[in-house]
């Protein structure tokens, strides 16, 4: 589909509450392994969330916001605005043909100062110290991948140069003083930022590096899962206090969200070799246990939390229930931001439903896909693979029970799985029975 979005668009777009900044600041958060499960304002009742509770009580929450399974295809989706089967990735790698049209490159050429902070995961950052700066991002202070730490004494590549002074600090920390340096430069020079916070919560350590990273300090083990959530949502909260401080809420826009599911369990202690201890990782959801599901193409692997917090401009305690996937982050952004974009891509901006929940989300629907090659689509209620297993998730969320063409449909049952199978159709897939 053609995107090109004009300024007069974007301002005729945003008239809900108050008329919006021609250029707000924007500032995205993806947590690590986090789906709605964890968070307070979803039903989590295992841990305590409330600085991103406090998010959505003065935001707008979605409930079916939908990432892929695991985080490298959901990153490249998300910076590229096209699905993974498009752009044939390598794990830990990013296509150099986008990096000119990502969400940071796009912003940059709309006049905004760009940072990333945290999990970066496109490249070994030592083989390729550049690779942010190409893409678009001004500033960038992001964790060695599958080369060090990344929570206590952490491996830190920041503005192309390895940091040396990270023994005894925790990373999380390091990660939200750098955006708030970032922002303070912003604001002294009069200019908006995109900041883009891929934080290192709640992921656990990495398992393939020669030398076992630190321990949390005064204890034999890693941070359990739990306190990886909590961690998470302090850190939200010392970046939503920096703005707070410098006077910038009223022309911010905060939205966070998640790179897939929770995990289904986490490494707790070094072994021997590549041996661990793990903890298997369980939510409290509404009463209800849930596992981790990061890895499956269920609920659990693929419906992450989508809140969007903007004082004045986002009526507060609204609820949304429009489809979302990630190849609609790089529109969205680029309508608050006033980018104008000219080349194909997949995603559909939600910018409009963000100011006037009354509006009807853009999107008819959903879509994911493994790395196996297995996908699907789906509306609220119905999802089709495309191997042709069809699920009414109204009554099997789980999915036990696909149901076969003919008898077992209703006319209107019948429709809904002839529109999502024109649904593969137009992004050049087919489902096969």
């Amino acid at each position: 589909m053609k995107l090109s979005v004009t300024l007069a668009i974007i301002l005729s777009g945003f008239t809900c509450i108050t008329a919006a900044p021609q250029k707000p600041n924007i500032l995205l958060i993806m947590a690590d392994d986090v789906g709605c499960e964890p968070i307070g304002t979803y039903g989590g009742e295992r841990w305590k969330t409330p600085h991103i509770d406090a998010l959505a009580r003065g935001g707008m929450r979605f409930d079916y916001c939908y990432s892929m399974p695991v985080c490298h295809p959901t990153r490249i989706c998300l910076m590229t605005g096209k699905y993974p089967f498009r752009l044939n990735s390598k794990w830990g790698t990013f296509p150099r043909v986008e990096e000119k049209n990502n969400i940071a490159q796009v912003l940059k050429r709309a006049g905004y100062n760009t940072a990333v902070a945290g999990k970066w995961q496109l490249s070994l950052m030592k083989k390729d110290l550049k690779q942010p700066a190409r893409m678009g991002f001004d500033n960038w202070s992001v964790f060695g991948w599958h080369e060090g730490a990344r929570f206590h004494e952490p491996m830190i590549y920041q503005d192309g140069h390895l940091r040396t002074d990270t023994g005894g600090r925790y990373g999380p920390d390091l990660y939200v003083k750098f955006l708030g340096e970032f922002i303070r430069k912003s604001a002294d020079e009069r200019k908006p930022f995109f900041a883009y916070y891929s934080m290192a919560l709640a992921h656990d350590v990495t398992d393939d590096i020669p030398t076992q990273v630190p321990y949390v300090p005064g204890k034999d083990r890693w941070m359990d899962y739990g306190e990886m959530i909590e961690s998470m949502d302090a850190m939200i909260g010392k970046v939503v206090a920096r703005l707070d401080k410098m006077n910038l809420r009223q022309n911010t826009i905060i939205l966070f969200t998640g790179d897939n599911g929770t995990a289904r369990r986490s490494k707790l202690r070094h072994i021997k070799e590549r041996k661990y201890e793990y903890e298997d990782v369980y939510s409290i959801r509404n009463g209800q246990r849930v596992p981790g599901g990061k890895g499956t193409l269920l609920d659990i692997g693929t419906n992450v939390p989508l809140i969007a917090n903007w004082p004045g401009h986002i009526k507060a305690g609204s609820w949304n229930d429009s489809l979302v996937d990630f190849s609609d982050w790089l529109p969205t952004l680029a309508e608050i931001g006033g980018a104008k974009m000219d080349h194909e891509i997949d995603g559909t901006s939600f910018a409009p439903v963000l100011l006037d929940p009354r509006k009807p989300g853009a999107r008819s629907f959903a879509y994911s896909e493994s790395r196996s090659g297995k996908a699907w689509v789906r509306t609220h209620n119905y999802k089709l693979y495309n191997n042709g297993n069809f699920f009414n998730m109204a009554k099997d969320l789980g999915e036990k029970n696909a149901m076969r063409p003919g008898r077992e449909e209703p006319g209107d049952v019948g429709h809904t799985r002839k529109q999502l199978e024109q649904a593969f159709e137009s992004l050049g897939r087919k489902v096969r029975y």
